[in-house]
């Protein structure tokens, strides 16, 4: 997703020195020692292998702050409050700091959250008419690593250091000597387009002698949402000094003032809730441990168990991209719900979760892609709770959830995403939720109106039904030809789901409706395009020009015809090659779509083009798999290779796009491991070809725990751009070619070898 989304790599030696400073300070890149290679002999320590700055740099958009596996709250610094580089709050390149906010969006296109601000100081001398709480960051002194974050600000003398629990962040201030220290408390701040008054509403109360701060915040940026919050200090609070508040604001700025002795450090809590201060006090109150440092040791604990699932052999420099971008995956969904169980949901109701977890900043156009289908297989235990959630959406505001911060719907991007999430769960066999009740819910998605949603969020049902396409002279808000294609895929998981349940006539008329896409296949130019009401084609027309609501008339979401005639393909591969003309068809249609020059446009999507083919944005990211159908699958293997190696990069620019809440990531896990879920919600995978010679990945969990072994074997002098066959088998039995990879077989098997028959 990209920056106007309502409807909407080389290597680490060759980064800039300040990126180099960075990285050494998490992990020197030297060779490893003897007793190193010993020690991971035994359990390898997966955690160094991550650069939370990757992506920070440019329109990754990513954030280097600490954060919980699927946390809550994820205290960062921020640079800025506003504006399209500043969706996380933060830029690399910028050296200056404004605080440490403790919400933030790892790699959306929209800033929200940024709540709860701080700023630490000493010998600063702040009062009611310091303009300026800002400083410039040691970029020498600055590290992150998962779960923890640090930094020093020469001009404030202090060290500041973060890590986070699930649902409650920790600050730990160390200054240069004992004595008096400020901590500006900034409850205005937040991330923002260029909205003036972010807080529309603002209550908060210091208790002086408990050193704590309370209170509850309404905001409206992205979305409206409501967040409750518990601000605690470790040290007596001495003076409070309320700060005038700029105009328009309504929400508090303090300055506090304490006292640090010899160990010249201050530690401050901050809870958080949706619901209530009690919720986040008692989210407080629910921790095994208020110590900075068991905390931090927990947090790397949790990250280590999730990165631990796959293991793969590779150099370092590949290890450190392929696990910073599994870290990147398993940042979001965030868990919202209080600790025990209350969360609010979309309307502003608060409810009770079944399971005790609820999972918000569901980017679902992006994710339902590869980041889902990945956590079927390394974090099973948390895809019921994400299906619970989604149908606790539909069940509280009558659809399921587009994209939502904060448990709170922003209507941001077209089709139904949530569609093949939930036939992905059922069709591996995850039984934790109503099926029947899912299935009720997906129907109603697609066929019933939406009076709540703004008037550019309804979903045209009715000219659907009518045309079997969208008519782009009577789709009033654009995108036509995309939002067609997009229902496809969420017809076809709603079909595949009442198969599955024995209702064979919602399965029928939705299976019809799945084939709307063929509508607008047009034979003389060979691409999906846009008709009118008469059934006359969009003139006039180029291809190659990206469209969005940014330059209507435009028919394609933050794509071109070219990227989104491959849209189909997401559920509908065999159709859609029998159309390009069978397997030759379609390997000459791909020829042409991944050498033909393209126009680049960022903020349409347009980014990291190898010919039309934009890994910058979702759309392409299946796109180099499908060669799997044609005649030529090396030539997918080859692409796949140079996509991951071209545009992925153990730097802060290491990402080119949004990470989009982990699903550029997820793509390079899949690809490093050599298949792909090219259909989402089908429970197969698209078999290609590993970058690694041998990867392990460990799956399931509880009692049904087990290991994959996959090998990789080929002649010496082979080499992916050159014409090859690759021979897939499982425990020893081969696979056909072209044949997917069920997930049920993925599953049982005990090893995936890959063998490399032919380079010539």
């Amino acid at each position: 997703m990209k920056k106007f989304s309502h409807s909407r790599r080389r290597l680490l030696f060759n980064a800039p020195a300040s990126a180099m400073a960075v990285m050494s300070a998490s992990l020197p890149l030297t060779s490893q020692s003897a007793t190193q290679k010993q020690s991971q002999a035994a359990e390898e320590n997966w955690t160094q292998y991550v650069n939370p700055f990757a992506g920070t740099d440019g329109t990754g958009h990513t954030f280097p702050g600490a954060v919980f596996p699927f946390g809550m709250v994820a205290p960062s610094p921020d640079n800025a409050d506003r504006g399209w580089d500043y969706t996380s709050g933060y830029q690399f390149k910028n050296p200056n700091i404004l605080g440490f906010s403790n919400t933030h969006i790892s790699g959306a296109g929209i800033p929200e959250l940024g709540d709860i601000l701080l700023m630490p100081s000493q010998g600063q001398d702040w009062h009611a008419k310091t303009k300026s709480f800002s400083a410039r960051k040691s970029r020498q002194s600055e590290m992150a690593e998962p779960g923890y974050y640090k930094v020093e600000l020469p001009r404030h003398q202090v060290q500041v250091e973060l890590t986070a629990t699930q649902r409650v962040a920790f600050h730990r201030y160390t200054f240069a000597n004992p004595g008096k220290v400020q901590v500006l408390l900034d409850l205005q701040h937040g991330l923002h387009f260029n909205e003036p008054h972010r807080v529309k509403q603002a209550q908060s109360l210091v208790h002086h002698q408990a050193s704590e701060v309370t209170g509850t915040l309404h905001t409206v940026a992205w979305v409206e949402r409501q967040t409750s919050f518990l601000v605690q200090f470790d040290r007596p609070l001495l003076q409070v000094e309320l700060l005038s508040p700029l105009d328009g604001h309504k929400a508090n700025r303090y300055l506090l003032t304490f006292e640090v002795d010899t160990s010249c450090r201050l530690e401050v809590r901050v809870a958080l809730s949706t619901v209530d201060e009690a919720g986040a006090r008692q989210n407080l109150q629910s921790l095994k441990s208020l110590n900075f440092d068991a905390v931090r040791k927990e947090t790397t604990q949790a990250w280590q168990h999730l990165l631990s699932r796959i293991e793969i052999e590779a150099p370092l420099n590949q290890k450190r991209i392929f696990y910073t971008a599994l870290y990147h995956a398993l940042i979001h969904p965030s868990d919202i719900a209080d600790s025990d169980g209350r969360v609010r949901g979309p309307r502003g109701d608060v409810v009770r979760t079944a399971s005790g977890h609820y999972y918000s900043t569901l980017s679902l156009w992006d994710t339902f892609r590869a980041v889902h289908p990945l956590f079927t297989l390394i974090v099973p235990e948390r895809v019921d709770g994400m299906v619970e959630t989604l149908l606790s959406h539909h069940a509280q505001q009558g659809f399921l959830p587009i994209w939502t911060a904060w448990g709170r719907e922003s209507y941001c991007m077209i089709g139904n995403p949530a569609l093949p999430v939930i036939a992905d769960a059922i069709a591996k066999g995850f039984k934790g939720f109503d099926h029947q009740q899912a299935l009720r819910a997906m129907v109603e998605t697609s066929t019933l109106p939406r009076p709540q949603a703004p008037e550019w969020a309804q979903r045209s049902w009715d000219l659907l039904n009518t045309y079997g396409y969208l008519p782009f002279d009577l789709e009033p808000h654009g995108e036509a030809v995309s939002k067609t294609l997009e229902y496809g895929y969420g017809d076809d998981a709603v079909c595949r789901v009442a198969q599955a349940l024995g209702q064979q006539e919602t399965a029928v008329r939705f299976l019809q409706r799945a084939q709307s896409y063929k509508k607008l296949w047009d034979e003389s130019t060979r691409v999906m395009r846009g008709r009118n009401s008469m059934g006359q084609w969009r003139e006039p027309f180029n291809p190659d020009t990206p469209t969005s609501p940014l330059n209507n008339p435009g028919d394609y979401t933050e794509a071109n015809a070219w990227q989104y005639t491959l849209t189909p393909a997401l559920h509908d591969p065999m159709g859609l090659r029998q159309l390009m003309g069978g397997p030759q068809g379609m390997e000459h249609w791909l020829d042409q779509y991944f050498q033909r020059r393209s126009q680049v446009n960022k903020h349409l999507g347009q980014e990291a083009m190898i010919g039309q083919n934009a890994h910058g944005n979702e759309p392409s990211h299946h796109a180099a798999w499908l060669y799997s159908h044609t005649p030529s699958p090396w030539k997918g293997h080859a692409l796949v290779e140079r996509i991951a190696k071209r545009f992925y990069r153990d730097a802060p620019n290491g990402l080119v796009g949004n990470d989009d809440c982990g699903q550029m990531s997820a793509w390079l896990v899949f690809a490093t491991l050599g298949f792909y879920p090219a259909q989402p919600g089908q429970a197969q995978y698209t078999l290609g070809l590993p970058l690694v010679k041998k990867a392990r990945m460990h799956l399931g969990h509880g009692n049904e725990k087990k290991s994959l072994t996959l090998h990789v074997s080929s002649p010496g002098s082979f080499a992916r751009q050159r014409a090859h066959q690759v021979k897939f088998e499982i425990d020893g039995k081969p696979l056909n070619s072209g044949e997917p990879l069920t997930h049920e077989a993925l599953l049982r098997a005990n090893q995936l070898d890959f063998k490399v028959m032919r380079d010539t």
